[in-house]
């Protein structure tokens, strides 16, 4: 019995970390749509844009949660309902592409000195890491908000939503048209951080081909911010960036921001249904 305490901690304190270190994005069961269509969108988490669970729609941690049709937008809280899922089933008619996003509230989260170490070593934060490792603190606490974005057309690739300029903490803004793109073109991305370009901002660029297998490259943005990778596979590419400062709050001793963008590259105007055949789960 004097041993349940402990394991209760160890559990908490893994449990506690996972949540503050997994990756967020949202996943369209199609990324090609027509007029009429309803859009059914997934909330997915895992690591290495490997699904580790699905989270049900939650008003109190959403802060925004917009579509973006031509210059139309839609407040998609006021559609969503208190655990969905997935999230939306949300009729489409406007033919072009549709930019969603949504804005996760603040969370906080604790974890052990040396595993917070080892996750900012993982995200390449080598000077944040060695003052955690060499800090006097046991527990480490952290808050974070996380903003996510996905892309889909909607009977033809017309508009400009790709690229479309949120305003938020933390952004990420594709700066080429994805479904314009061809095998071996270059893509390029914007990484902006409270309207500033973020100099220097570690970005993670995944692909999930058909196989379920997944490519990774790491990419660095330059003194604009900019970031450039190539549309080497045909998939569902990741674009993810995380952000962290220490902070003399008292809530927290680290602040982070998560930002992550989901978007497909085919050169058949046609991906089939993402989580099946993706290996996202059973959906047909």
């Amino acid at each position: 019995m004097k041993r349940t305490p402990l394991i209760i901690l160890i559990l908490a304190a893994a449990v506690g970390l996972a949540a503050t270190t997994h990756d967020f994005f949202l996943v369209p069961e199609a990324f090609f749509l027509h007029k009429g269509d309803k859009l059914d969108l997934h909330l997915l988490t895992g690591d290495a844009f490997v699904k580790d669970n699905e989270i049900k729609y939650q008003q109190a941690k959403t802060d925004r949660f917009m579509l973006y049709e031509g210059s139309k937008k839609t407040d998609l809280t006021k559609v969503a309902k208190e655990g969905a899922t997935p999230l939306i089933s949300y009729p489409l008619s406007y033919s072009g592409q549709v930019l969603v996003e949504m804005t996760r509230s603040l969370e906080h989260g604790d974890a052990s000195r040396d595993s917070y170490a080892e996750f900012l070593t993982g995200e390449g934060l080598d000077k944040l890491a060695e003052k955690v490792k060499g800090g006097n603190q046991f527990r480490i606490k952290e808050k974070y908000t996380r903003y996510l974005k996905t892309l889909v057309s909607v009977e033809n690739h017309d508009g400009s939503a790709y690229g479309k300029v949120l305003n938020e903490d933390y952004e990420i803004i594709l700066k080429s048209n994805p479904y314009k793109r061809n095998y071996g073109e270059d893509m390029t991305a914007a990484i902006k951080f409270q309207g500033k370009p973020a100099k220097g901002a570690i970005v993670m660029l995944f692909i999930k081909t058909i196989s379920g297998n997944v490519y990774p490259q790491k990419l660095v943005a330059d003194a604009d911010g900019i970031v450039s990778f190539t549309t080497t596979r045909e998939g569902i590419y990741l674009l993810r960036s995380v952000r962290i400062e220490p902070t003399n709050d008292k809530d927290a001793d680290f602040v982070g921001w998560w930002a992550s963008y989901t978007f497909p590259f085919s050169s058949s105007d046609e991906l089939p249904n993402s989580y099946k055949e993706f290996g996202f789960g059973n959906i047909h």
